[in-house]
């Protein structure tokens, strides 16, 4: 009889021992983010000329959509920046898990954007710029983008996110503005909302003459412009910012009472070492209109961090009472076809300000900033949250229920994955896990926790729905999670493509509450308060208040 029970139970570590050994075989890799790395912030899309926006606990990023440019026989052209026509949007409340919030169709001059561009008189929309002011008591949102280098143009809305409007119907900014003359890039927008609540707008780089060193150290073709108290109109005439070397990328931040310009020193020429090219410099000032005074370099060109150059545009901001600076580099485009091509890719690396207002040298890495906050898993959350992932894509989708412009990920094949960092199941534990799937085949989700490969704590089968865009809610048992872990999400089933996600959530131990119970707009975290008290846990069909649940969503109690 021992033998007997010997026998069986070598037989089941054999069996165990081999579906351990496929598991781990069928778990892809990641491309260029690297699972406890927070750098760079996506790696399924790319995205240049990063703005930050931190608003309502959240910091939002906005790029130009640097997007694949092949040639006639399907290998990838250098950039020709002929696809910088949209913006993409990503958000995050804690530096690590970023929603994908996809890309706003700006452009929309020559039937750009399949005829949905908002700007009916653009034919790009580069390296935006995004604030907020509150106008007649309600928070307004502006975006800023440069027409190639032709003129700047403005989009409003309502949230961070959308829905956008172009208030005006032409270029807010272009040569023939008072003040504008000289200007060889118009281009590059920084903006700044002042205590006072006034604004402020800085544009402009390029080199008039390449061949004269006068006029490489001097270009004189930065400027800044106050704003009308709509944010839509200018007040006076732009000023000069002699900002000694520049080539592009105005930034603006204000710190202790100074405010600090800041923009990509340029190539051209012999520099002194204290303009070193391709670099950030910055010039600080007392008043937002200058004059300003140069005062030294403090983010380095990318080459010196990843070993692929091109230029450097950057903005700084603060999240949290930490500073950070958000930059570009040329990371997963070299992860993906071996080499940058000027495909860029959105990083972000903490900053600091010295005793003296000086600002220290940035130690850029892939390593990145460290997760600021913990996630919530018991409520929902868009699939398109993502830490880490391997193989996955995200599009536009039908579902219903998250925030504007809402996108599920897709491209799911056998072995892909996504990964949120820190979820909080707390000290009660999670028992069920819930997800809106859509399929043709299906296939599994795999709960795992910690890594792609580790321990497996759940598993949900995703049937054929009748469409990859026909949405249902699978859910099953979760074996008493309690803690914090990153969480996986690992993809199993047949070849191809086996079914969309498009949100996910857990229930704990506390109570599970019935799928559609109550709005999950509702679902508030209380300073102080366990995840696992939660009153709700519902994936809703409908979201009346999408963005507010979008505030909430990834925001573990303080």
């Amino acid at each position: 009889m021992i033998r007997k029970c010997l026998a069986l139970l070598l037989a089941f570590a054999l069996v165990f021992t081999t579906l351990s050994s496929y598991h781990a075989e069928a778990a892809n890799r990641s491309l260029a983010k690297l699972p406890g790395n927070s750098n760079p912030l996506m790696d399924h899309k790319l995205g240049a000329d990063p703005y930050s926006l931190v608003y309502n606990g959240r910091v939002y990023v906005y790029m130009s959509s640097d997007t694949y440019v092949y040639n006639s026989d399907g290998s990838i052209k250098e950039n020709d920046f002929s696809a910088l026509d949209r913006i993409q949007v990503v958000s995050s409340a804690d530096m690590v898990n970023w929603t994908d919030h996809g890309t706003i169709p700006v452009a929309g001059a020559n039937n750009k954007n399949g005829g949905r561009g908002i700007a009916k008189w653009a034919s790009n929309s580069w390296a935006p710029a995004v604030a907020y002011k509150r106008i007649n008591g309600k928070d307004k949102f502006f975006l800023y983008f440069a027409n190639g280098g032709a003129g700047i143009g403005v989009l409003t809305a309502d949230s961070p996110i959308g829905p956008w409007t172009d208030p005006l119907g032409k270029a807010l900014l272009t040569h023939n503005t008072p003040g504008m003359s000289g200007v060889t890039w118009l281009f590059d927008p920084a903006v700044l909302v002042n205590d006072d609540g006034n604004g402020y707008l800085y544009i402009g780089g390029g080199i008039p003459n390449e061949s004269d060193p006068a006029s490489i150290a001097n270009p004189k073709t930065a400027r800044v412009v106050r704003l009308g108290a709509d944010m839509t109109s200018i007040s006076g005439n732009a000023q000069t910012i002699d900002a000694p070397y520049l080539f592009e990328d105005s930034g603006i931040h204000k710190y202790n009472g100074k405010y600090y310009y800041s923009y990509c020193i340029n190539f051209a020429g012999t520099h002194p070492s204290q303009f070193p090219a391709g670099e950030i410099g910055y010039m600080v000032s007392d008043n937002p209109m200058g004059p300003f005074t140069y005062k030294g370099h403090f983010l380095k060109n990318p080459y010196s961090f990843f070993g692929v150059g091109g230029n450097n545009h950057h903005a700084v901001f603060n999240f949290k009472n930490e500073w950070y600076v958000v930059y570009h580099a040329q990371t997963v485009s070299k992860a993906q076809i071996g080499q940058g091509k000027g495909y860029r890719s959105p990083h972000i690396n903490k900053l600091f300000h010295n005793a003296d207002g000086s600002i220290a040298e940035v130690q850029a890495n892939m390593k990145g900033v460290p997760q600021v906050s913990t996630l919530n898993p018991y409520v929902r959350v868009e699939a398109e949250t993502i830490g880490w992932q391997a193989g996955i894509n995200t599009e536009p989708t039908q579902a219903g229920g998250g925030p504007f412009n809402n996108l599920n990920v897709n491209n799911i094949n056998n072995g892909d994955w996504i990964a949120v960092g820190k979820a909080d199941f707390g000290s009660t534990g999670a028992r069920s896990f819930k997800a809106i799937v859509a399929a043709n085949t299906g296939g599994n989700i795999e709960v795992r926790l910690d890594s792609a490969t580790g321990p497996l704590v759940g598993t949900v089968k995703v049937p054929a729905t009748g469409g990859m865009q026909n949405w249902r809610e699978v859910q099953g048992s979760i074996n008493n999670v309690t803690g914090v872990h990153d969480l996986y999400l690992v993809f199993t089933g047949g070849s191809g493509n086996l079914f969309n996600l498009d949100a996910w959530q857990f229930a704990s131990n506390a109570g599970l509450t019935e799928l559609n119970e109550e709005p999950a707009a509702s679902i508030q975290a209380e300073p102080e308060q366990n995840q696992s008290e939660s009153s709700s846990n519902e994936l809703t069909p409908e979201a009346p208040n999408a963005q507010e649940n979008l505030e909430t969503q990834e925001t573990q109690s303080e």
